[in-house]
């Protein structure tokens, strides 16, 4: 449902007031023109307070106008709205239902207004009666039908969700993260690095707008610090992320002399001297339209940001752009009309599982305005349907930009809580259960020449073993440094590759896994020649079988792609054994497992016999203490070793 914008609903609020006030049919004792005069000219003063903003102001005059005379219907009404307007939803409530007590015919029209306030304070289903009652005077003009229809299907959408979405247990209580990250001026747009160590945000001093970072020691902030080098400027940088690894960050610039349109997207680079200057990301990527709040993967092979550009579905949408092998950004796709509506879409957050994508909308069903939603990756291009993350994340007012911390239930935001030390500070929250993410851990390490020891930039692939499903591939860095997401739940598949050298082999099984481990994996990558070998870890059998598990095809077809990228490499598959059971038996075992996997890459058609030899060794080759569980799961092994290149 397109929702109306918080401009609209703001004049719709004060509509009551400001028309209703002075031409409702008089009932009951009340009677605007037996109020005493300065009381009235109090109440028109504090009006046009109000359409001024000053709310604070005309609340001043109305507490003056009601010292003169308690029993004014109009004060407390024009009050209620005033407290409405700056979000005290409890006094604007307490003030619309004294003036329903004091004349209740006289103050119908301001159920609508009155229903708005309870449902800021989360009452929906007070909220809902109220606008039904509203619903029921006779004479409503088409707008005031429209605007209380609206709410009514939010406030029944409020209803809808928490009986689908019940937890008694759960309390939202957002913490200021204090004196050391806010300040007097407004911080907004978080983003953090996958350690959650690294805290980068937007603070807008005197109108200018740069990037700060808070580096997290012994549990606490450390005191926010503008990013050093050259990323920040005299111009506006804002709405930017930080690389889950902390290497890059991409932002938005408005108005820069070389932007593209009126937005445009910026990367600036980690170096040994501070942050880079930024470089525009181009024309392939930035329209003459509006581009802002970019979201990088994990992987940084993917970009999401939401751009007004033609092509999409509504004002704006949210795109992607892919990296290639080369670093080179595509031009952007629109992700589709299961995420984007005829409304607006912003915010895009790609969390550390690279497959939840956090997200604000004003397009989708909701509470009132621009709200909070997940959507989930659903293959390569498809998404799930949005999942609303509910009250009180989202209320009747407009939310903004959200991150969640890698363990899939801390939530950085920002808001102008009654702790604030200024305009906008930063804050975080615990996520319901319901709605978060898997927790994720990661891997980082370095890959490396086995014999020279030297880095070598390659290519570290992450695959779901069961779902064959590619979920990330980061390329290291220069000297093969590299981190990668493991989000739990799930057995990896965890390769390395680089032409020139046997592929790395690793398996993660985080399928039922709780712990917090952060893992550390320096890979040797060993140079295609006679003699070397490689333990195929994600080659897998049931016990005592010899058929291959669906699970080994990822790891069967790597085999395939490797002997076709080096077209005159012969190679012998050796299957082992732990020590226990009959020694016949073991070679026996072996050496069917062994052939199993040749059999399979012959089928394949595209290896030829003559460049395959297979043999089972039993337990007569162990690499670990057959004493222990751990040592004998290690033995049970396939190796892959080179015969000739």
């Amino acid at each position: 449902m397109k929702k109306i914008d918080s401009a609209c609903s703001k004049t719709l609020f004060l509509f009551f007031i400001f028309h209703f006030s002075f031409f409702t049919s008089y009932s009951q004792w009340y009677d605007p023109e037996k109020v005493n005069p300065k009381a009235i000219d109090l109440n028109i003063q504090a009006n046009e307070a109000a359409r001024e903003g000053n709310y604070i102001d005309a609340i001043a005059k109305i507490n003056q106008a009601l010292i003169i005379d308690n029993r004014f219907v109009n004060a407390y009404l024009s009050r209620a709205a005033y407290y409405g307007e700056l979000k005290y939803y409890d006094s604007s409530c307490a003030d619309y239902e004294k003036s329903i007590a004091l004349d209740t015919v006289y103050s119908a029209n301001f159920f609508l207004a009155y229903s708005i306030s309870l449902a800021g304070q989360g009452k929906f289903d007070k909220a809902l009666v109220a606008v039904n009652n509203f619903l029921g005077n006779k004479g409503l003009n088409e707008r005031s039908i429209k605007a209380a229809s609206y709410r009514k299907s939010a406030y029944e959408f409020a209803i809808e969700y928490a009986k689908k979405h019940p937890d008694g247990n759960y309390v939202f209580a957002p913490k200021n993260l204090g004196d050391n990250v806010n300040s007097a001026y407004p911080e907004y747009y978080p983003s953090v690095t996958i350690d959650g160590n690294k805290l980068v945000f937007t603070r807008r001093v005197q109108g200018d707008e740069d990037f700060y970072e808070c580096n997290k020691v012994n549990g606490q902030w450390s005191k926010a610090q503008p990013l050093g080098g050259k990323v920040n400027t005299n111009l506006n940088e804002g709405a930017q992320n930080i690389s889950q690894d902390g290497e890059w960050i991409i932002f938005t610039g408005c108005n820069y002399p070389e932007g593209q349109g009126s937005c445009d997207l910026y990367i600036s680079h980690k170096t040994k001297t501070g942050w880079s200057e930024a470089d525009n990301l181009g024309p392939i990527l930035n329209t003459d339209f509006w581009e802002s709040a970019p979201s990088l993967s994990p992987d940084k092979r993917d970009l999401y940001f939401s751009s007004s550009q033609s092509g999409g579905y509504g004002g704006k949408d949210i795109w992607v752009s892919h990296r290639n092998e080369k670093g080179k950004w595509s031009r952007a796709e629109n992700i589709g009309p299961t995420v984007n509506t005829n409304g607006d879409e912003s915010c895009a957050f790609m969390y550390a599982d690279n497959q939840t994508l956090f997200f604000n909308s004003n397009g989708h069903m909701g509470y009132g305005s621009t709200d909070l939603f997940y959507t989930k990756k659903q293959g390569d291009t498809a998404w799930a349907e949005p999942v609303n993350l509910g009250y009180p994340v989202n209320t009747i007012d407009d939310e903004g930009s959200m991150i969640v911390a890698a363990d899939g239930k801390t939530a950085y935001y920002a808001s102008e809580g009654k702790d604030s030390r200024g305009a906008l500070d930063l804050y975080s929250f615990e996520l319901r259960e319901d709605i978060r993410p898997p927790k994720t851990l990661w891997v980082k390490g370095q890959v490396f020449d086995a014999r020279t020891k030297q880095g070598l930039p390659s290519s570290v692939e992450l695959t779901d073993i069961r779902s064959r499903q590619l979920l990330s591939k980061v390329q290291t860095d220069e000297e093969g440094n590299y981190l990668t997401t493991l989000p739990i739940g799930k057995d990896y598949a965890f390769n390395v590759n680089r032409k020139g050298y046997l592929f790395f082999s690793e398996n993660y099984d985080l399928s039922t896994d709780k712990t917090d481990s952060v893992y550390t994996a320096n890979i040797p990558l060993q140079p295609i020649e006679p003699g070397a070998s490689i333990v195929l870890k994600n080659i897998f059998f049931d016990t005592k079988k010899t058929d291959l598990k669906p699970e080994s095809i990822t790891e069967l077809n790597r085999v395939i792609q490797l002997m076709n990228d080096n077209p005159n490499l012969k190679i012998l598959i050796s299957g082992h054994t732990d020590n226990v059971g009959k020694p016949q038996d073991n070679i026996l075992l072996s050496n069917n497992r062994a052939l199993a996997v040749v059999k399979y890459l012959l089928a394949s058609q595209q290896i030829s016999k003559d460049r395959l030899q297979f043999k089972g060794l039993g337990a007569g080759k162990p690499i670990a203490d057959n004493t222990t569980d751990e040592g004998k799961a290690s033995n049970r092994r396939t190796e892959m070793s080179v015969i000739s290149n």
